[in-house]
């Protein structure tokens, strides 16, 4: 399964994953995160589809993520699970569809 399948399935099963991914700043970094979406992203104009994601285990704190394909090493689908609406604090707009009831 490609790193974009698991990605997905990740969304779908509501799965928090391990993210390996190339910093570039910081060099390779594995964190624990909740995929949001993959697509274009709305704050880098250059049209390039991204992983978004928020990182929960960050040493600076919960935040987001926008990763290229590329800089992505390794995505690990976990056991746990999470609930959107811990996390899901807008009106979504997502790329991909997904079944998360009022955060669809």
């Amino acid at each position: 399964m490609s790193n974009y399948e698991k990605f997905i399935s990740a969304i779908m099963n509501k799965k928090i994953i391990s993210l390996k991914f190339d910093s570039k700043e910081k060099g390779v970094i594995v964190r624990l995160c909740v995929p949001f979406d993959y697509g274009p992203s709305r704050i880098y104009k250059d049209g390039r589809d991204r992983y978004h994601l928020l990182d929960l285990n960050s040493p600076e704190g919960r935040h987001n993520l926008s990763i290229l394909p590329e800089q992505v090493i390794d995505i690990e689908i976990t056991n746990e699970c999470f609930d959107p609406s811990d996390y899901v604090h807008w009106k979504p707009n997502w790329h991909i569809k997904r079944d998360w009831g009022e955060y669809s």
